[in-house]
């Protein structure tokens, strides 16, 4: 038959036989009845209405998530509590009043609390409750230095290490590379972990303050608290006592000051009388005869004592080393060399093992070296002392002679007129009167003193606790639950969002303004099955894929308004979307129906319909467009399936895009259409290939193929816009590898319908 004869469809948009392909796009243009301006574009998807069935089944489908993150966190949380030691916590029950007992009505000398709020107060007992010198204490009382396991309990990290330490090789290799802790390091440590375990917890509109302490002995942690109790009442004692104890030295010196001044207001006053030669003044003469006695007995003494330091110094002088008897009895110094001798003998007992270059031995010489130091300190000293002794006693000894001449020079002079003298006696008066009342505050300081009240009690006494504080395990596993169950709930939806792929039929449908025309459902083939999962429509008429596929069809019918296009292009965005499955399904169902249906493989970079349909590929559709054979009568081979016939790929060409836009491509279909009911077209993906653009123009018809599982929405959006760019007439999607075990889709599923086949399992 020739090519001019063949006879033309009704149809304007089949291509005509002798056209080229620029031709056919123009005709094809100019017969679509939708302007270019009403093709339908891509809308962005509309936010979806609350609905609590959709999240309903986002948790139904991602159940194994929330599932694997309930169980992780779970196992966590039980894997910290199993490995946390068991902590007890004991608690004691302190009073502290703003005011103590007041036994004597004697002021003392610390702050006044009873008048403004008191929360400075408050604030400062509780800062002393928590504060590094009073952890010190009770430390040293009870000797947890020693005892470091004891305040310090291992955390989870360093119970995995320890864990992981004790295989042979990393024990082996962190003895290597440990190092010696410093003495002051680890009290730092035992210290700072004493006052983690230790808490105040003062108790509201009260003046009680409840103390915890948390250990892993019960009896260690209420020994810790009734120790820490009363060292803090001894502490509060003690600071009052070293206030007084400042007081009265204060005191001592102000006095001091004060009887100087009063004694040389005196001897004014007794100067001034002397000078104006007024004699008749008893009591002036008798404390000037008291003075001279005084100073003729203190220059007796001063001498006796200048000589014996001149004595101690001459000798100092004459010894340079260290045999003065200060030196030889002065406690420090035996203290140092006992010291140096335990350093000494340290450092040669450790010499018969180590070089003195060892980092231990050098650090043992400069103990040494620093002991030796601290007792030449201490020498120098005590002959410093002696020289200062000496000088003092000299110095004392001349201004007793000086003193002493000047009394006798008073006595002889005039007193002064009674008028002045009476001045001078108001102001020797008047330091009396200062005198006394500093002294007088002296003394009731030191009474005060000695009185031992304290404003701090204990309430309730810490007792030894039965079950451990923490950790809860009943508690933690029931949190763990709950933050398992939201976290997974929460991973669910965050995958769920991240999730690209289209999940509903409508989503297709408002994404690619498009009608979804069939969905596909996953199925799988028998373990030891080699046939391919294309056939089974053929082989189980009966199977939910041949239902999917014929419902496919009979939706084609009324996909048009001249019904099923007689050319038909499948195509899909990427690879491995199920296109030549569904091709070969589509074909097998009209082939039942009992139509001639025309298969022909476009995919010329990756054919698969031969393969499927275990055909020869020796010949095919290249060796056709390339000239080798003149008609495609010759190149349709039969298969084992009534009325379906396959033109195979063939060679593959290096030109394929060239190859498909001959004008042998659109006679060979215009001559498929005549002789076929049906002609399908397997055309290769579009992203990235023009080869379904140009099928596309030939067919009357493009169907979609989409992945519900792998392909991406913008993939499908590109797609869909490459092919209503090139006028490709698309009458709709179809969605493949559906699971239908969940109600996705709009489709629902059941398996005694289909004959009890559950061919929906996945592996």
């Amino acid at each position: 038959m020739d090519k001019s004869e063949l006879p033309i469809h009704e149809n304007d948009n089949r291509p005509k036989a002798g056209q080229s392909l620029i031709e056919r796009a123009a005709h094809r243009l100019d017969s679509m009845t939708t302007p270019i301006s009403q093709v339908g574009v891509l809308e962005p998807d509309e936010e979806d209405e609350f609905d609590l069935r959709k999240l309903w089944s986002v948790i139904v489908q991602r159940r194994w998530t929330i599932l694997l993150v309930t169980l992780i966190v779970l196992t966590l949380v039980l894997a910290v509590t199993y490995l946390t030691t068991p902590m007890y916590r004991a608690n004691l029950t302190l009073q502290v009043d703003r005011e103590d007992i007041r036994v004597l009505k004697i002021e003392g000398v610390a702050p006044d609390e009873t008048t403004g709020t008191g929360l400075d107060y408050y604030q400062t007992q509780y800062g002393l409750l928590k504060s590094r010198n009073l952890a010190q204490r009770v430390i040293d009382q009870l000797d947890l230095v020693n005892r470091p396991t004891e305040v310090i309990s291992p955390n989870l990290l360093a119970r995995t290490k320890e864990w992981f330490g004790s295989w042979w090789p990393l024990a082996l290799l962190q003895a290597e590379k440990s190092e010696p802790t410093s003495e002051t390091a680890r009290k730092e440590a035992i210290i700072t972990a004493f006052l983690d375990n230790l808490t105040i917890a003062p108790v509201r509109n009260s003046r009680l303050v409840k103390l915890s302490y948390d250990s892993p002995d019960p009896d260690l942690a209420a020994t810790v608290l009734n120790t820490l109790a009363r060292t803090y009442i001894d502490f509060n004692l003690e600071r009052r006592y070293d206030a007084s104890s400042y007081a009265r030295d204060f005191l001592q010196q102000r006095l001091q000051q004060l009887k100087t001044r009063l004694e040389e207001s005196e001897r004014e006053m007794v100067n001034f009388a002397s000078r104006q030669g007024i004699v008749n003044i008893d009591e002036s003469q008798n404390i000037v005869s008291q003075r001279l006695a005084v100073i003729n007995a203190g220059l007796a003494t001063a001498e006796k004592q200048r000589t014996a330091a001149e004595a101690v110094y001459r000798q100092m002088l004459e010894t340079r080393g260290h045999g003065l008897n200060q030196v030889l009895e002065s406690k420090i110094i035996q203290t140092l060399k006992e010291t140096k001798a335990k350093l000494e003998a340290q450092y040669q007992d450790n010499l018969k093992v180590f070089k003195p270059g060892y980092p231990a031995m050098v650090q043992l010489r400069g103990q040494i070296d620093q002991t030796d130091q601290q007792i030449d300190r201490e020498v120098a000293n005590i002959r410093g002392a002696i020289t200062a002794t000496y000088e003092a006693a000299k110095t004392e000894e001349v201004l007793l002679n000086k003193n002493l001449n000047q009394l006798k020079r008073d006595v002889l002079e005039q007193q002064g007129r009674s008028i002045q003298l009476n001045i001078v006696r108001r102001e020797v008066d008047t330091n009396r009167e200062l005198y006394n009342g500093l002294l007088q505050r002296y003394k009731e300081i030191g009474v005060a003193a000695g009185v031992g009240t304290n404003n701090i009690s204990v309430v309730d006494e810490a007792k030894a606790p039965r079950t451990p504080n923490s950790p809860q395990s009943f508690q933690n596993a029931l949190l763990a639950l709950m933050i398992g169950l939201l976290g997974g709930i929460g991973m669910a939806f965050l995958r769920e969002h991240l999730d690209n792929t289209f999940k509903q039929a409508d989503e297709v449908e408002k994404a690619l303004g498009l009608p979804v025309l069939g969905m596909i459902p996953w199925v799988q083939r028998k373990r030891g099955e080699t046939r391919s999962i294309a056939l089974m429509g053929f082989d189980q008429p009966g199977s939910i894929i041949a239902e999917a596929h014929r419902s496919l069809c009979a939706t084609l019918a009324f996909s048009t308004h001249s019904g099923l296009p007689r050319s038909l292009a499948v195509t899909s965005s990427m690879v491995g979307e199920g296109k030549s499955t569904s091709v070969i399904s589509l074909a097998i169902q009209f082939a039942r129906t009992g139509k001639k249906v025309l298969v022909i493989d476009a995919d010329l970079r990756n054919p698969s319909i031969h393969r499927i349909l275990e055909l020869n590929n020796e010949v095919g559709l290249t060796n056709l467009l390339t000239g080798d054979h003149a008609r495609s009568v010759n190149i349709a081979k039969p298969t084992h399936i009534s009325n379906l016939f396959v033109i195979p790929s063939g060679p593959l060409p290096p030109n394929p895009a060239e190859l498909l836009s001959s004008f042998r491509m659109g006679d060979l279909l215009v001559m498929a259409s005549e002789k076929f009911d049906h002609v399908l077209v397997d055309c290769p993906p579009v992203l990235d290939l023009a080869d379904a653009l140009i099928l596309g123009h030939l067919c009357d018809g493009t169907l979609l193929s989409i992945d519900v599982e792998n392909t991406r929405r913008n993939q499908v959006r590109a797609a869909c816009k490459r092919l209503r760019r090139a006028r490709v007439h698309m009458i709709g999607v179809f969605l493949t590898k559906v699971q239908l075990q969940y109600e996705a889709y709009g489709y629902y599923h059941d398996s005694s319908y289909y004959g009890g086949s559950r061919l929906l399992s996945r592996n």
